[in-house]
């Protein structure tokens, strides 16, 4: 990968090593910006120099279990900044890793380099059977400290949730949003309407008015 490669998608990422601030993401906006969502298990990944051998960069493919939102092939390439090559490790604070094996639920961004995960942490989690085999969906914890930027205080993290928890929390928030697009929708065709009828009748509204207008002053006369 050539430098300008990776300099575009360090800039892309918008992640500095020493930046431990982010701003927390509510669920609804993670899932309504997610390109997919996809439950996998890490099967590979594989990190490399860039071509002048500045930047480390980790390609982790996983096996498609199921798709909650968009279409995914059976297998999906995530590629994320930073990685370890050698006895040497480039780590950024928010980027998440993965490891060959583990289940992830993952939101993802689609890029010019490839798919990477999307709010990165934020978008990431862990998937563990309990004690009684049931998969839970665990928030991915992160280095950064999360702001809810609208109260300016530490953002509550979600809670751990069973798949199925996850899956109605993904289908409801998916349906919020379809809900809200088509409210908008229809109070900008309600405006138009109104506009289009006011423009359509403006003359004989502006006659209305100068007739009352002139009423009103010949009653003043009398």
């Amino acid at each position: 990968m050539s430098r300008k490669t990776l300099l575009a998608l360090a800039i892309l990422f918008a992640v500095r090593a020493h930046a431990t601030l982010m701003r927390a993401m509510p669920f609804d906006d993670k899932v309504e910006h997610a390109a997919s969502i996809v439950l996998g298990k890490c099967v590979a990944t594989h990190a490399q120099w860039d071509s002048e051998h500045r930047f480390i960069v980790t390609y982790s493919t996983f096996q498609v279990e199921d798709t909650m939102k968009g279409a995914e092939p059976a297998q999906i390439t995530i590629v994320t900044p930073g990685g370890a090559v050698g006895n040497l490790r480039q780590d950024t604070i928010g980027v998440p890793t993965f490891r060959e094996g583990d289940e992830n639920i993952v939101f993802t961004k689609a890029t010019n380099f490839g798919p990477t995960v999307l709010y990165f942490d934020q978008g990431t989690y862990d998937v563990n059977p309990n004690e009684h085999g049931e998969k839970i969906v665990t928030p991915r914890p992160t280095g950064a400290v999360l702001v809810d930027t609208q109260r300016g205080t530490a953002y509550e993290p979600e809670h751990a949730r069973t798949l199925g928890e996850f899956h109605r929390s993904v289908r409801e928030s998916m349906d919020r949003t379809r809900a809200e697009k088509m409210e908008m929708i229809r109070a900008q065709k309600e405006r138009q309407s109104i506009a289009g009828v006011l423009s359509h009748y403006k003359l004989l509204i502006a006659l209305t008015l100068v007739g009352i207008a002139l009423a009103t002053w010949q009653l003043l006369r009398r």
